[in-house]
């Protein structure tokens, strides 16, 4: 495969043409006559690329003629841009070809949708036409097809946008269960349809905060063979679009008794959006400018179950019982995709989402862990109110992902026994029987100390916590590094060492006469070659 990550580059700049429409009809034949060529520019492609190129010209006629009737110039600019993204992927492979080609569907499909359902509030009779392409376009079944039809006569057009918005849910769905985290040619085609089904739901209340960037993210992540952000960002995209499907479960009445609907005035053209129902919750990425901004207070009370969760797993973690800590991490998973959409569309939110997963299954799982896994919440909550993360909190978080479980302990295991080198060494050179020799060497070996724990407790800790043996995995507590109670220890030890240190350089010194009156360095020379005639 040679997918071109530009093409995605645009989707950005797509993502702004979804905003609603007006009312107004569109040229239905124009409308058909680009679907079928763009569809047939695609199944052709295999066979011929020139038979393409002649389906896409044949298209972008049809987009000409298409462009004067819709109301959205956005959306006709995104329409422009997709087919040029079309022409450029003909030069590539067909999946390339079909995932520009979708994305262009999926524009054509807002388009018609916002414009119709403005159209039907107005009246029943006024969009049935555009609304009997709009089933078609859905893929909705003969029965389907029926009841919205029905809907629509008894001038119920909140419930018609319900069934086809049910429609459009459930075939994003489909196409990310479908989507592995691979870089594979039905991956990349699997992802690009989600893409264009989404891009009907962008602004349906209870969308979970999910915007059509985030599955640009996720092709951008596929094209460039990332698959462990791609893993985490499918996860994100699936939590948003089950809380979706969810929330379109109930019909549009019953929903209606609980969150209250919106009046349309005689006369006036309300949006699709407030046909359908008014949103309980507003997304922070669609919120308006008068509205109230979310303090750092608010949000961290939406996050205060995230937090009790990750503080349990830090307690348990810090007195080595690591089983309870994953399966309070795994409470913290699920807190995490029931926080606010102002925290889901943040920067950083695939990021924890990833790490959060990871340390679930790690072995070896120590305090630090969740600690970055808690600065990396915080970094979030700061990026969602606007406000400059930590790049301390940041680097944290990359080390514990990457110097964590059993990287960890080997590494320090490595420490613990290249640190009884040079104490092995000093004892060769110059033994045991001086006793300043001596207080160096014990000096020496309380300062390496905490490497010792680190690495011998550290292994046992670890052998524990994948045995299953409680006893072993409460050896981590010996480290210096598993609680607060290790730093009067190491200081402790430190205190010791340089007093020892500094005892037995300053007797070498006195021994060697570089200390003392110049009277009183005879008998410490002596010694000192009574010492060198011993060794």
């Amino acid at each position: 495969m040679n997918w071109n990550r530009q093409g995605w580059t645009r989707v950005p700049v797509l993502v702004a043409a979804l905003l609603v429409g007006t009312a107004g009809a569109q040229d239905l034949g124009a409308y058909k006559q680009l679907a079928s060529n763009l569809d047939e520019a695609v199944r052709v492609r295999t066979q011929s690329a020139q038979a393409s190129l002649t389906r896409l010209d044949a298209a972008g006629t049809a987009l000409t003629q298409l462009k004067p009737t819709l109301r959205n110039r956005q959306l006709a600019a995104g329409l422009d841009d997709a087919m040029s993204s079309s022409r450029a992927a003909l030069g590539r492979t067909p999946a390339e070809l079909e995932a520009q080609v979708m994305l262009a569907r999926g524009l054509m499909r807002k388009a018609l949708y916002d414009q119709t359902l403005a159209q039907l509030v107005t009246g029943p009779a006024n969009g049935t036409a555009q609304l009997q392409l709009l089933t078609r376009e859905f893929g909705l079944s003969p029965e389907g097809t029926k009841a919205v039809m029905q809907e629509n006569k008894a001038g119920h057009p909140e419930r018609v946008a319900w069934r086809l918005q049910r429609a459009a849910a459930s075939r994003v769905m489909m196409s990310l269960n479908d989507t592995r985290a691979e870089r594979t040619t039905a991956s990349y085609v699997s992802l690009a349809r989600a893409t264009s089904w989404f891009t009907v739901l962008q602004d349906t209340a209870g969308s979970s905060g999910l915007q059509v960037s985030q599955f640009g993210d996720a092709l951008r992540q596929l094209t460039s063979g990332k698959t462990t952000d791609l893993a985490a960002s499918l996860t994100v995209l699936r939590q948003g679009t089950a809380v979706l499907v969810k929330t379109l479960r109930p019909e549009p009445q019953a929903l209606a008794a609980r969150t209250g609907t919106q009046r349309v005035t005689p006369g006036t053209t309300p949006t699709p959006a407030v046909v359908v129902r008014t949103p309980a919750v507003v997304s922070g990425a669609r919120s308006t400018a008068g509205s109230t901004p979310q303090t750092a207070v608010t949000q961290s009370v939406d996050a205060a179950p995230l937090y009790a969760a990750l503080g349990r797993a830090l307690a348990a973690a810090g007195h080595g019982d690591n089983t309870a800590a994953r399966a309070d991490l795994a409470l913290a998973t699920q807190a995490l995709s029931a926080v606010p959409a102002s925290l889901r569309t943040a920067r950083g939110y695939t990021d924890l989402v990833f790490n959060l997963t990871a340390a679930q299954s790690r072995s070896a799982l120590r305090v630090s862990d969740v600690q970055a896994l808690i600065a990396q919440t915080a970094n979030l909550e700061a990026a969602a109110a606007g406000r400059e993360t930590s790049t301390l909190d940041s680097v944290s978080a990359g080390v514990a992902r990457s110097f964590s479980g059993w990287m960890r302990v080997l590494v320090f295991l490595l420490l613990a026994a290249l640190a009884a080198v040079p104490l092995y060494l000093l004892n060769l050179a110059f033994g045991a029987r001086n006793t300043y020799w001596r207080a160096v060497m014990i000096g020496m070996g309380l300062l390496l100390l905490p490497v010792f724990l680190e690495g011998l407790f550290g292994l046992l800790g670890a052998l524990g916590d994948v045995t299953g043996v409680g006893a072993l995995s409460g050896a981590v507590n010996v480290t210096l590094s598993q609680g607060a109670y290790g730093l009067p220890l190491w200081a402790l030890f430190c205190a010791v060492a340089i007093g020892l240190m500094s005892f037995g350089f300053r007797g070498l010194c006195q021994q060697f006469g570089l200390m003392g009156s110049p009277a009183g360095s005879r008998t410490p020379t002596q010694s000192g070659l009574e010492w060198d005639e011993d060794l």
